[in-house]
């Protein structure tokens, strides 16, 4: 690619960084607000484990933790430390919040990634399939797959599954991420992860494999009446070309679309299965970080999380103008 065409990308990735800055700083103060009104703090927390507390070390406590300074002190404390990149110390795991995150963060990312990408490819199939088999049987059954599996509540699924496909099955294991007692090591070990990932990553996928089929089967039906698919048959052009370059590369622009928007969704999705399945990833930890009142950890996931998905919709929207050449990135970062 030349470099006149790649400049455009790299002053429009430079622009949506830093309007990334202002747009972090607001979610961390949101955030911070947030968890403020919610009930109890670690201390209680810690207090209730050991049976009873008296009122002093309870004061000493929150004194050692600075949860008896005043609101905006704490609010200023949390700022500079997000500006110098401290997420602080988590009270509960005993060890630093970044580190936590940053041992945690590999098994959500493989996590969403094969979810994602169980639900593209499976979803696109289906919804292509759909749109050739139009008002056929074919169609008709994948219409009532993409209900069931859009109405299935993700946490049911995923103990269903644990119950057929371990318990009574036995044909793959029913949580964690690998098999510590068999000590794997190099191709032995990413296959024992692959597999502990199978049911997880098949859980989390159902709902998004379903929006995605739909949303294919709709924009297939519709190019298929557009003007440049008539003139490419009237060329000559045969069926497997028009679906697969001219009708499925226009199909897949609302796709990208949504899966910009879903990233922040999929994140949600995962504290479900990450639970169920017992998947060390962030998912999980929040869901103990809540359940801690450790808030230091779940700033410090929340934060990671919403700086995750503004960067993917920055990726969302190059791959858009990729896709789609009609669109190009303005040197001020917006469309044209």
């Amino acid at each position: 690619m030349a470099w006149s065409m790649r400049a455009p990308v790299f002053v429009f990735l430079r622009n949506r960084l830093l309007q990334v800055v202002p747009v972090v700083f607001g979610i961390a103060l949101l955030n911070f607000l947030i968890l403020q009104i919610a009930p109890g703090d670690v201390v209680d927390v810690l207090a209730g484990e050991a049976g009873a507390a008296t009122p002093e070390y309870m004061a000493q406590l929150r004194a050692g933790f600075g949860l008896d300074q005043p609101l905006y002190l704490q609010l200023l404390h949390y700022l500079w430390n997000v500006v110098t990149l401290d997420l602080g110390f988590s009270f509960r795991q005993n060890m630093p919040v970044f580190d936590l995150i940053a041992s945690r963060l590999p098994a959500t990312l493989l996590l969403m990634a094969a979810a994602m990408g169980i639900a593209l490819l499976l979803g696109v199939a289906l919804g292509v399939l759909s749109a050739l088999r139009v008002h056929r049987w074919q169609d008709n059954a994948i219409s009532l797959l993409v209900l069931v599996a859009y109405a299935m509540p993700t946490f049911w699924l995923g103990l269903m599954a644990i119950v057929l496909f371990s318990a009574k099955l036995g044909w793959l294991p029913s949580g964690g991420m690998s098999d510590i007692s068999a000590a794997h090591t190099g191709l032995a070990h990413a296959l024992d992860v692959a597999r502990h990932a199978v049911l997880p990553s098949l859980t989390l996928a159902t709902f998004y494999l379903a929006v995605y089929a739909k949303l294919v089967r709709t924009a297939m039906l519709e190019l298929y009446g557009a003007d440049f698919i008539r003139t490419a048959r009237a060329k000559g052009a045969g069926e497997a070309r028009i679906t697969l370059v001219h009708a499925l590369r226009n199909a897949l622009l609302p796709l990208v679309t949504m899966l910009g928007y879903q990233v922040a969704s999929l994140l949600s999705g995962a504290v479900l299965v990450e639970s169920v399945f017992s998947w060390p990833g962030l998912g999980r930890l929040a869901f103990e970080s809540i359940l801690a009142r450790d808030f230091n950890l779940l700033l410090g996931i929340l934060l990671l999380s919403s700086l995750l998905v503004t960067l993917i919709n920055i990726v969302v929207d190059v791959a858009y103008a990729l896709l789609d050449p009609r669109v190009q990135l303005r040197q001020a970062g917006g469309w044209s």
